[in-house]
């Protein structure tokens, strides 16, 4: 199977990190969102991701227009047409799953589905989804033109010929895929929890600050201390990722989400990309 043309689904953070990742790898990218102000606003971050980029002469002014030129943005799902679909929208299941046999109807039979959730099982994502062995998980971190490792996520339907051509299409996009089984969190995300739920709970005790324990660990190697990096996700979609996995490994005490981090999202200080989380922005 020859994969002409990629269409991601949802123009936020994510979603457009991998459009511009698609079309950098010299892929058409189809980039669809319903909202047309976060689609316009996508279009401007590429922009402004790939003129950074070319101010550091890693790629010329022409490669710039030419993998802008791959990019299509879209409000209109009946010219979302394509032989991979990667969704990156709102993490409810009833959504995605809409989405994807919405999206089955206009395309043919080999197209290819896959989500980038970090939170919900992709096996029952698949058990309502026409043709549930075109399923599966490709699970990018942020920033996703950046970061090199994708979570291959194989459910109990995927068939080998989807697992294979996602795993070459990573590869092409310049990714390094890692295949496992669809489990609460893969493996990132379920290794990752204990750097943030400690990290929230140290602060819930009064024994440090945020900002001190960002230092700490930052000067013992880590890129981004762990507050830093909640920001950076989202403090909605870290809490969503800390809940599910809470919930879907019997709710073992070590893993309880922070009331700090629930607060946080309530308030909608989610981050960069409200302008206020632990920081300000």
């Amino acid at each position: 199977m020859v994969i002409n043309t990629i269409c991601v689904c949802g123009a936020g953070t994510m979603g457009s990190g991998i459009a511009q990742a698609a079309a950098q790898s010299g892929s058409y990218a189809l980039l669809y969102e319903l909202n047309k102000e976060t689609l316009e606003k996508a279009k401007n971050i590429i922009d402004e991701n790939l003129q950074a980029i070319t101010d550091k002469r890693k790629i010329t002014n022409e490669e710039k227009e030419k993998i802008l030129q791959r990019i299509q943005f879209t409000n209109d799902i009946q010219i979302c047409l394509a032989d991979v679909f990667i969704e990156a929208i709102i993490e409810k299941p009833e959504a995605k799953i809409a989405l994807f046999n919405q999206l089955a109807e206009l395309n043919h039979s080999e197209t290819i589905f896959a989500t980038n959730t970090s939170s919900l099982s992709i096996n029952e994502l698949a058990a309502k989804i026409k043709n549930p062995e075109r399923v599966i998980g490709m699970h990018f971190f942020n920033p996703a033109p950046v970061m090199k490792l994708v979570e291959i996520v194989n459910t109990n339907y995927t068939n080998e010929h989807t697992t294979r051509i996602i795993t070459e299409l990573a590869k092409q996009m310049g990714k390094i895929p890692v295949i496992c089984k669809d489990s609460p969190g893969f493996i990132v995300n379920r290794v990752a929890r204990p750097y943030y739920i400690e990290s929230l709970r140290l602060v819930e005790e009064g024994l440090i600050d945020f900002s001190q324990l960002d230092s700490l660990l930052e000067a013992t190697g880590f890129k981004l201390g762990p507050f830093k990096l909640m920001d950076l996700i989202g403090n909605d979609v870290n809490y969503a990722v800390s809940c599910s996995i809470y919930e879907r490994l019997n709710k073992c005490e070590r893993l309880k989400p922070s009331l700090i981090q629930k607060e946080k999202v309530e308030n909608n200080e989610l981050g960069k990309k409200t302008g206020k989380g632990y920081y300000k922005y």
